[in-house]
């Protein structure tokens, strides 16, 4: 066992059995296996037998199941057991045993030990280790969240007012008007800790100064101003946003507040500008889905799906989803004929693969098997997962298995769920312990260029 090993496994979700799977063998009762796995180097094994033995308050063989995976000197070991130490009352264990890993400095094993300090009573500490590291966004967003229960938004605060002031030209472009700041979210930081102060006329002056608006789908600027009711402006906001974000908060707090109708109008409103179809249809189907309103919904999908280059395998695949759902699978497969005839009856797998569950609710499953299987992509991979599905929810898991078991590393962890099903435990570890060789690395660019694969 050693930390780089365990590492690459615990990332990938290679050549070791996933926490999805550990889990399956204690819901059947293989408590032996999994014990006997943990000892032979499966993380997730180790890490769910440890929290097992800890709710029955076995803690010292608890933590000795953990003890040779930190002895390899790997992080989220120490950062497994020091979790378990807090959940069982002993904070001071759980920082006497993280204090060593974030004195090497790692972004990751700061943010959790300086969490972990505030948690206890130690949010001075925490702050004192985070604030030479500022100039990070991780590390940043860390302070921000500590300071509060540490009494110091101001302190930190004016740390943030500093690295704006400091901001630079991104580049030598006079016409470019972007700043380097670091750290990069410093204006979001700096309204968190405004709003929460109360000033929420600066907070939004601050975010209206940010070049970046969008984050993980949603607008910080938006969320704002819905939050503290300021309708009016984030209507005007909606207006001017790009990206659909401020028209999603709108409509929200709308529906939050039982106005369906205003709630509609506003994506149906963003959905006539330039690619704004694009942007809202899901959001528009979704919400009015959750009234009843289904033909609407399925209408709202259909126009984007029938827009120009709108027919791509995510929408057209939230399409039917939607028509299953509502017990219109039929017409869902009308509308996949009337696709596949668009594009010469030629349908690639990213959109067969849509049909299947769709005659599988039609009473076609074996139907759906033998089309499958004869399929120009069958033979594959990925067809393999699929057809298996439509075998295993038929309750035909041997011949599922069967399928699985022409491509096993591709679908080891697919393989193996059944194979636990079927009792077979051995063969499933010894399928998800295959280690995929590595791809040969390709040679140095000769400088010519050709149209043979691999492209």
């Amino acid at each position: 066992m050693d930390a780089a090993d365990l590492d690459y496994r615990a990332r990938t979700l290679s050549g070791c059995i996933p926490s999805s799977l550990v889990t399956r063998l204690l819901e059947l009762g293989h408590e032996r296996e999994v014990e006997f796995q943990a000892g032979r180097g499966e993380w997730f094994c180790a890490l769910e037998w440890a929290r097992l033995l800890g709710d029955r308050r076995q803690y010292q063989q608890a933590l000795d199941v953990l003890g040779p995976y930190i002895a390899t000197g790997w992080w989220p070991a120490a950062r497994a057991r020091a979790e378990l130490l807090e959940d069982w009352g002993r904070a001071q264990e759980a920082i006497e045993l993280s204090r060593p890993y974030a004195q090497d400095g790692d972004r990751l094993v700061l943010d959790f030990f300086a969490r972990l300090l505030a948690r206890h009573g130690w949010a001075a500490e925490a702050l004192a280790l985070l604030r030479p590291g500022i100039e990070d966004w991780f590390i940043a967003q860390a302070l921000v969240d500590i300071a509060e229960a540490a009494g110091q938004d101001e302190e930190v605060a004016a740390l943030l007012k500093a690295r704006i002031k400091a901001a630079v030209p991104a580049c030598d472009d006079p016409d470019c008007h972007r700043l380097r700041m670091e750290p990069s979210n410093a204006f979001d930081l700096l309204a968190t800790i405004r709003e929460r102060q109360g000033r929420v006329d600066e907070a939004i002056a601050l975010l209206r100064r940010r070049e970046d608006t969008s984050v993980n789908g949603r607008d910080a600027l938006a969320d704002l101003l819905a939050r503290h009711g300021r309708i009016d402006e984030l209507r005007a906001y909606t207006d001017s946003e790009y990206h659909g974000h401020a028209a999603r908060s709108l409509a929200e707090v709308l529906e939050e507040h039982g106005d369906e109708e205003g709630a509609t109008a506003v994506y149906r409103t963003f959905a006539e500008k330039p690619h704004g179809m694009w942007r809202v249809a899901h959001l528009l189907s979704q919400l009015l889905a959750r009234h009843g309103r289904v033909d609407e919904a399925i209408a709202a999908m259909r126009a984007l799906a029938d827009s120009p280059g709108g027919a791509d395998d995510c929408v057209v695949d939230t399409l039917c989803t939607l028509y299953a759902e509502h017990g219109r699978a039929q017409e869902a497969l009308a509308y996949l004929d009337a696709l596949k005839e668009r594009r010469d009856c030629e349908e690639e797998w990213d959109f067969f693969q849509m049909r299947l569950p769709l005659m599988a609710d039609c009473g076609l499953r074996d139907e759906a098997i033998e089309q499958a299987r004869a399929h120009p992509e069958g033979g594959t991979w990925y067809a393999a997962c699929s057809i298996s599905d439509l075998l295993a929810e038929a309750g035909r898991i041997e011949e599922a298995v069967a399928v699985l078991e022409q491509h096993p590393v591709s679908n080891s962890t697919v393989l193996a769920h059944h194979l636990i099903g079927l009792g077979r435990i051995k063969d499933a570890v010894r399928v998800l312990q295959v280690r995929p060789s590595a791809a040969p690395a390709p040679g140095p660019w000769g400088g010519t260029i050709s149209n043979e694969p691999p492209f």
